[in-house]
């Protein structure tokens, strides 16, 4: 639900730079996979990483075998918290210069 969404559990979940350099690769608006993700954790702390980031409600988690398939949820933050998924995206380009 939308309204389950909270700002402190949102900030908190994008306090990792691992988490957020997930995000920072969801913020294309595609689907990736969870492997796809070089961020130099092992894969069970990159699932730690990314159960946070869900529980947050930033990305949605799509089991698909035994892969699984994480996309931002955009539009969800939007109506949420309008131009948090716009900063996300300065404050990320500003930590690649």
């Amino acid at each position: 639900m939308l309204e389950e969404i909270e700002l402190h559990q949102v900030m908190h979940a994008l306090g990792s730079p691992v988490r957020l350099a997930v995000v920072a690769g969801l913020l294309d608006g595609g689907i990736h996979q969870g492997s796809e993700f070089d961020v130099g954790v092992s894969q069970s702390t990159l699932s730690h990483h990314v159960k946070i980031l869900r529980e947050a409600g930033i990305v949605q988690n799509d089991p698909e075998g035994t892969r699984c398939l994480l996309s931002l949820r955009t539009a969800d933050l939007e109506k949420r918290f309008p131009g948090l998924v716009d900063t996300l995206a300065v404050l990320v380009q500003g930590t690649k210069s």
